[in-house]
């Protein structure tokens, strides 16, 4: 996705806007630029393996013991073009290792130990049909595709990705937004643990989402406002969701965020599961880039160097080599052991830390003193950008809890002494800043080497790179986000070469294009010419059951004959189907369709009583003949049958009538005092009376028709 499509109408004059006020910064007037990118898992079987989809939702302390585990180490390798990765150079320097756990649906090819197989057919069609639904233009060849990945999500150091079309369209009511690429890809691993040891990190994963399907699709950079990108997300997800050929629930669908302003750079977001929460993340990433963009031209001020333009266009080479060759000379490469500063500390963490063979390291940042900054919050509730968070962004990457800094000490049991002893340790003037780093020599020298890394970076624009939101208890915890790796670049992608490259012939694309699924809006009109309520429409299509609805309605499933559309739409969303598979091992998710339908038309036709639904379609489940294999008139008499065994087939009219009498007679006092209030009560007595064999609503209709006889006389 290009960069820089939509800057020429950003003002030469210095950015304008308040930092602490996100909501009031101006999109158009900082060159505001955005792009989504959406993941989506396909609800079909994993792309390059034959194995089923299943995810098994445990954390690490419910892992079977039984389920084998292997440990590896992963190396950074070159692309095609003979470079290596930006993002993957990082990942190897972190000292990682990984253990990987064999779920059920794992194998050899999971575990990278056998080529992959070609790719899955109907991981395919779903995608053509995606893009067709988009309008995009396929590729004439599907050539599957390694991209470097080296954080151990992935056993084999890569994902598999295939680019399926491009240049498509989505329509939002704000405009249209173009589509750039489709891709078919695999899921990554799931992550259970990481465990901190002296030899490095060991990260667990879980194989049972790798290589699980799906689709990518990454838009262009047309989105408007930061409120225009829920909007493209809300429509995307409704179109995937339209071809009913993706998974649901959560973590089946991620959305991504490419943010930028002119006086910043493109950053990548990731972690942004609530779509309510879009607009305040790309508006707190507005005002970072913008804070750190007036940081850099202060940092460069007190250094005589050029200012930064106010557009990333306008970069000169020569510049910034001059830049960072002065930062480089004021921020020198060197690290300190100030651990002797800290032995009569009083801090537990320190003390700890140091009982346990940790050193306390530190490096020195000139100039640097309250420019560093401490935690506070926008007016609108949120962290202020401050170069602190994104100094200690760059050491939790070696793997360490974080740092202390001198604009925060003396603090969390760090007292005036030892920031005394460390200054004079240093020999610093009260201009320069120092940050600490409490952790294994190896891993404290990597994370402040990462420190002074990012405070180089601060004399220039917002380094290229992938952030991640910050949650706290599963929620984003203010919007507000942290570095996770560089951006990565070409140099990641070469051919996949142990999968044949797959033709797409015009008549696929065609048999694809003319049979496309239907959109909200169709299957909206669909549902309105049946006896359902707008707020059971709406409840329908959210739960994508009006398919069902319409199958039951014009007959079928399995030869059932149309039942009644309100009758079927109340079963479909009033949680019958799990009161139904409730006691057996019937998943509600998969309960067949063709038990309700029987249950419901045997209901609606009086073989059975209403209270009977629901215990005679367990029964049809646990007991009864093959829906698959059985004429519907053999099960229909089977399920009669099993009915009037089981005393759930409704009395006559004239049976009910007699027992109502006989409560009404009992009860006269009772129903001239509360006339037609004694409905109720008595509903159930006259059902008690007649076994439960009675039909609910007939019974209702019989007690009214006698109670108003009574209170008219």
């Amino acid at each position: 996705m290009s960069d820089d499509r939509s800057l020429d109408f950003v003002s030469s004059s210095e950015p304008r806007g308040e930092v602490a006020r996100p909501s009031e910064l101006d999109p158009a007037g900082l060159g505001f630029m955005c792009g989504l990118e959406i993941h989506q898992q396909l609800n079909t079987g994993k792309l390059h393996s034959r194995m089923p989809s299943t995810l098994y939702e445990m954390g690490i302390e419910e892992i079977p013991t039984e389920w084998k585990r292997e440990a590896r180490r992963l190396r950074a390798a070159q692309g095609e073009g003979g470079r290596v990765d930006v993002a993957a150079r990082f990942e190897a320097r972190r000292n990682r290792s990984f253990v990987y756990v064999q779920s059920p649906n794992s194998g050899l090819i999971e575990l990278d130990e056998a080529p992959p197989l070609a790719h899955d057919e109907s991981a395919v069609s779903a995608a053509l049909t995606i893009s067709a639904m988009m309008d995009a233009k396929p590729v004439p060849f599907l050539q599957a595709m390694r991209k470097t990945v080296v954080d151990g999500s992935n056993t084999s150091g890569f994902q598999r990705t295939t680019l399926i079309a491009t240049d498509g369209e989505i329509q939002t009511d704000s405009g249209a937004v173009g589509v750039d690429v489709i891709c078919l890809e695999e899921d990554s691993a799931r992550k259970l643990d990481t465990k901190s040891t002296a030899g490095g990190e060991v990260v667990i994963y879980t194989l049972d989402r790798l290589g699980v399907p799906l689709v990518e699709i990454a838009t262009a950079p047309d989105v408007q406002t930061p409120e225009h990108a829920k909007e493209t997300a809300l429509a995307l997800g409704t179109l995937l969701r339209d071809t009913r050929m993706v998974r649901r629930g959560l973590g089946s669908i991620r959305q991504d965020l490419n943010v930028s302003i002119a006086c910043g750079d493109r950053v990548e977001i990731k972690g942004c599961q609530d779509l309510d929460w879009i607009p305040k993340i790309i508006r707190l990433e507005m005002a970072r880039q913008l804070h750190m963009f007036r940081l850099a031209n202060e940092l460069r001020a007190e250094a005589n160097l050029p200012a930064l333009p106010n557009d990333r266009r306008d970069d000169q080479i020569p510049t910034e080599n001059r830049v960072a060759k002065s930062a480089a000379a004021r921020i020198p490469m060197e690290l300190h052991d100030v651990t002797e500063a800290f032995a009569k500390c009083t801090s537990t963490m320190v003390e700890r830390g140091i009982a346990s063979g940790a050193v306390v390291k530190a490096a020195i940042l000139p100039g640097f003193t309250g420019k560093i900054g401490t935690k506070q919050s926008d007016e609108e509730g949120a962290q202020l950008p401050r170069l602190g968070r994104e100094l200690a962004s760059a050491a939790k990457q070696a793997g360490v809890a974080g740092i202390f800094h001198s604009d925060e000490l003396p603090a969390y049991g760090i007292a005036q002494p030892e920031v005394d002893a460390v200054r004079h340790s240093l020999e610093l003037t009260e201009q320069d800043a120092f940050v600490l780093c409490l952790a294994p020599e190896w891993q404290a020298d990597l994370a402040l080497e990462s420190v002074i890394t990012r405070a180089r970076q601060s004399y220039h624009r917002i380094p290229k790179e992938v952030r991640n939101v910050v949650i706290r208890k599963g929620a984003p915890e203010d919007g507000t986000t942290t570095a996770m790796r560089p951006l990565p670049g070409g140099a990641r992608m070469y051919p996949e070469t142990d999968i044949p490259v797959v033709p797409l012939d015009e008549q696929r694309w065609s048999s694809i294009s003319e049979d496309l699924p239907l959109n909200r809006t169709q299957r909206t009109e669909r549902l309105s010419g049946y006896d359902v309520s707008n707020n059971q429409v709406e409840a329908l299509l959210n739960a994508e059951l009006d398919d069902v609805l319409i199958t039951a309605v014009e007959g079928g499933p399995c030869g059932c004959p149309g039942v009644p559309a309100k009758a079927m739409a109340s079963a479909l969303l009033d949680n019958t189907r799990a009161e139904i598979a409730e006691g057996t091992s019937v998943n509600p998710d998969s309960f067949p369709w063709p038990i309700l339908t029987l249950a419901l038309y045997a209901r609606e036709q009086g073989i059975i009583t209403r209270e009977g639904l629901v215990p005679m379609a367990r029964i049809l489940l646990q007991e009864g003949p093959s829906h698959s294999n059985t004429e519907f008139d053999t099960r229909l008499d089977w399920f009669t049958q099993r009915a009037e065994a089981e005393g759930l087939t409704p009395a006559d009219s004239s049976a009910v009538e007699e027992a109502v009498n006989d409560i009404l007679a009992d009860r006269a006092d009772f129903v001239k005092e509360r006339g037609l209030g004694a409905v109720g009560p008595l509903m159930g007595m006259v059902m008690g009376k007649l076994g439960g064999s009675a039909d609910g609503k007939l019974v209702s209709q019989i007690l009214r028709e006698k109670i108003n006889e009574i209170t008219e006389e």
